[in-house]
């Protein structure tokens, strides 16, 4: 029996090529395998029937847009997931659910290999083979242009001998990935550290120092779950839509930052995610009202430590899946509203109502109808600081 492949397809020049490269190299069928995480572009009839235009046996396309905005965004909202305290993992919650299929369609096809088109230096191929591993141990990965040395150069050559059905245009200057909770634009002048980003570079912001009028907007949450935008009921896919609109237009979720890859290089990347940004801007302050303070003080921790683990492609591990339970107990009482000015590249929270809120008015007040009795301070002052004071007599002395 004939082995078979699944590759992971874009419909771009390096897969439709890798189709007849990979069946070349190795002798195998190849199923191509695309998958939409709301990254817009062409039909997927369309890119469906260029992968067999191409030589692949089957090709199968999935909209998995609620899917990836249900079960990858919302977790990273809820867990207020920022690498490097800036990066809203863009693209690395979009591998684990294409990984998803990809598995999903090689148990269906009798495949023992999927293929990528990462290359040999950055993080994606460690998110796909890493995942991949732990849903089907069994399964062997390869990818093109790291194992077969498929320089961009030889893949022209080869869709020009093949008479592939796919343009052989020059190709843009950047490397650019993208799906509904942002864009990541590197390479490039952009590897020069000491060039600044250009306007033609965005395509999800517009120029934050334009002058327009503010826009406010009512952020409503259900245990950590953004549910109505401006009191009219959503899904996490529409909310996440609807603000990268009204928050890309105010030029929010631009972020420009030399980040630590997993394989050990720092690199320099450009995002917009203007609904990643404003919704986790919301998240957090609404977690700010609701959420008991040792809890939120060990979430921050855990916050860090999961967004770590999502970049370094450990969706599917077991301490990712334990972090989840806890980050799902600690938004249990997450719900109420956040007003927002979505103004000038910056999403500011001007008003916070929860029916959860843990702020007491008269505790927190200064003026009359105080309830707080400020006679205790004393005494717990001089508890809280023994200590430190026991130790300053020794070391003072």
């Amino acid at each position: 029996m004939t082995e078979r492949v699944v590759l992971a397809y874009s419909g771009g020049l390096d897969t439709s090529v890798a189709i007849g490269w990979i069946a070349e190299e190795t002798g195998a069928e190849v199923i191509a395998v695309a998958v939409d995480v709301g990254q817009g572009g062409e039909d997927l009839d369309v890119i469906r029937k260029r992968a067999l235009d191409c030589g692949a046996v089957e090709a199968e396309v999935a909209d998995a847009s609620d899917e990836f905005a249900n079960e990858y965004c919302l977790p990273a909202i809820k867990a207020n997931a920022l690498y490097m305290d800036r990066y809203p993992l863009v693209s690395a919650l979009s591998r684990p659910a294409i990984v998803k299929h990809l598995v999903a369609a090689a148990k269906k096809h009798g495949a023992t290999t999927v293929a990528h088109g990462c290359t040999g230096k950055g993080n994606d191929q460690v998110r796909f083979e890493a995942g991949i591993v732990a849903l089907a141990p069994d399964l062997k990965c390869i990818a093109p242009v790291r194992d077969y040395a498929m320089t961009r150069d030889k893949a022209i050559a080869f869709c020009e001998e093949k008479q592939l059905p796919i343009a052989t245009t020059k190709k843009s200057p950047y490397s650019i990935d993208q799906n509904v909770f942002g864009r990541a634009v590197e390479t490039g002048f952009l590897e020069d550290i000491w060039n600044a980003p250009i306007e033609d570079i965005y395509e999800y912001t517009s120029n934050p120092a334009l002058p327009r009028e503010p826009d406010e907007v009512v952020i409503s949450f259900k245990e950590g779950v953004p549910v109505a935008i401006d009191g009219k009921p959503v899904s996490v896919l529409q909310a996440i839509q609807q603000l990268n609109d009204r928050a890309g237009a105010q030029g929010i979720g631009r972020i420009d930052i030399v980040e630590d890859r997993l394989v050990g290089i720092k690199s320099r990347e450009v995002y917009e995610a203007p609904g990643a940004i404003a919704l986790i801007t919301a998240h957090q302050e609404l977690e700010n009202v609701t959420v008991e303070r040792e809890l939120a003080r060990y979430k921050r921790q855990v916050e860090q430590r999961w967004g770590e683990m999502v970049y370094d492609g450990l969706w599917f591990s077991p301490l990712k899946r334990a972090l989840d339970g806890f980050i799902n107990e600690a938004n249990q009482h997450v719900t109420g509203d956040i007003r927002m000015t979505l103004h000038g590249g910056r999403a500011v929270v001007t008003g916070r109502k929860s029916d959860e809120s843990l702020y007491d008015f008269n505790l927190a007040t200064y003026d009359s109808g105080d309830t707080f009795d400020q006679s205790k301070a004393q005494g717990f002052i001089e508890i809280f600081g023994l200590s430190s004071k026991i130790a300053a007599r020794r070391d003072l002395a």
